[in-house]
């Protein structure tokens, strides 16, 4: 029987208190994420996760002292094994927290597959994520001597299972809003410095088509909505609107909230302290009349059945475009030349 090792990532986040310095550390280490040259890099790695560690380590310290990033991941990859069955077996790996991807190569190797099929947990595209992980996957696989087919998905920002979920839960927090107050979806994403999607990264557009999609499928597609980007850091200008100038103008307009996270499948500090706390004091304190967050796909059972769906119809070996495949202006993304 054909044995196919499935690799589902994520960034990852710190276990413990302890470890959210080096988890920074690990981070901003990434040429992906801090692009400067190596030694300046290194040293301002140092400085920022040094800097960072106080404040990082009270957000922790609110949801229990720990990222609940691998625990989710745990429960969506327990899932997903389910359906898929016994001639796959679902491993989990991490960007800068463990399980590392030198760890995950060595147990993969260890069980022999026939093949390697990764699925990345970011579902729209960009350098900083799935493109970081490609870059350290294929390093970890040479060093280890792990020459199998493997097939890596792009990205899915239209998944049926992924776009319908959000859909549902999103219908479902509109109906509890009083039928006489008018109210707006923020559907808000991790933000991204501006300068990398002048660069050619697709992670925007990606954004925007995952918006739309899923605004096809609510009961009424032409709700108010609008796109933002959340968790910014530094002194560079980021994506925007920025989502806490979209909850303050609500509060001026006197509009309800929906607030969406369209780029997170999975609970963790950016959805749980930055979106259900921060957020929300914040919507308090601009009148905004009623906020609600709607959760994020986690184990919802379409959302599953669209990744395992992914997982089957993967080829032996290639990088596959999730649906319509980005134009030549997005030179960072790895599908922008193959067709649809």
């Amino acid at each position: 029987m054909s044995k196919t090792a499935v690799v589902i990532y994520n960034l990852g986040g710190p276990d413990s208190l302890e470890a959210v310095r080096p988890f920074l550390q690990n981070l901003f280490s990434d040429p992906q994420i801090l692009r400067v040259p190596g030694l300046l890099r290194v040293a301002l790695a140092w400085f920022i996760a040094w800097r960072r560690t106080s404040a990082a380590r009270q957000i922790y310290q609110q949801i229990g002292g720990r990222s609940p990033i691998l625990p989710e991941t745990n429960k969506q990859a327990a899932a997903l094994q389910s359906l898929l069955g016994e001639s796959y077996r679902v491993f989990i790996a991490m960007r800068y927290w463990h399980p590392l991807v030198d760890s995950v190569v060595s147990s993969i190797k260890d069980w022999s597959p026939d093949q390697v099929v990764l699925v990345p947990l970011f579902p729209q595209f960009s350098t900083t994520t799935t493109g970081s992980f490609m870059r350290v996957w294929q390093s970890a696989t040479k060093k280890a001597g792990l020459f199998l087919p493997t097939a890596q998905a792009c990205c899915w920002p239209e998944a049926e299972g992924f776009v319908g979920a959000i859909a549902r839960l999103t219908d479902q927090a509109i109906a509890t809003v009083p039928d006489n107050t008018p109210c707006r979806i923020l559907f808000s994403a991790h933000g991204l410095p501006e300068r990398f999607i002048v660069a050619g990264d697709p992670y925007a557009a990606q954004v925007e088509r995952t918006v739309a999609s899923v605004c096809a499928r609510l009961k009424n597609p032409s709700v108010d909505h609008v796109v933002c980007y959340q968790s910014r850091v530094g002194p560079l200008e980021w994506l925007r609107p920025y989502t806490e100038d979209e909850i303050r103008r609500a509060g001026e307009e006197g509009v309800s909230v929906v607030l969406v996270p369209v780029a997170f499948v999975s609970e963790h500090s950016e959805t749980l302290v930055e979106l259900d706390i921060e957020y929300r004091e914040l919507a308090r304190k601009a009148g905004v009349f009623k906020y609600l967050r709607v959760p994020t796909v986690n184990t919802d059972n379409k959302f599953i059945e669209s990744l395992a769906a992914m997982v089957r119809s993967m080829p032996k070996t290639g990088i596959v475009p999730g649906g319509s495949a980005c134009n030549g202006g997005f030179v960072d993304c790895p599908c922008a030349n193959t067709a649809a």
